[in-house]
């Protein structure tokens, strides 16, 4: 999936998208902040500095301080793929992230998003 359109995309113009998903379920938006700190290794200030100076994904990721080692624990199926399956690793790291927002928006347990992480509240 080289070059796919969606690397170029602004992260500040998906940003609001994952916002009104947990929004329109009742969850609020720090959860939606703490699964991207969670997966990406950004503290509350680089996800700000992300949105602020509108990086695209591709460089969202590339910047990420450090992708959490159990993110390997995401499993599931989004847009059709099995994120598991997915061979481009930006393509997986986008799609990873596309899950946990899903997962906020149902209401999941954090402990169960973060894949039972002790050191993410």
């Amino acid at each position: 999936m080289a070059g796919h359109r969606i690397f170029a995309t602004p992260f500040s113009s998906i940003y609001p998208h994952y916002v009104a998903k947990a929004e329109r379920k009742g969850q609020p938006v720090e959860n939606v902040d703490t699964v991207i700190c969670w997966l990406t290794g950004y503290d509350s200030d680089g996800l700000k500095a992300a949105l602020a100076d509108g990086r695209d994904l591709e460089t969202f990721f590339a910047q990420a301080p450090a992708m959490n080692p159990n993110a390997e624990l995401i499993t599931g199926t989004i847009c059709g793929y099995k994120v598991q399956e997915i061979e481009d690793p930006l393509m997986q790291q986008i799609r990873y992230l596309d899950l946990l927002v899903d997962e906020v928006g149902r209401g999941k347990k954090m402990s169960s998003i973060l894949r039972g992480d002790p050191t993410t509240p």
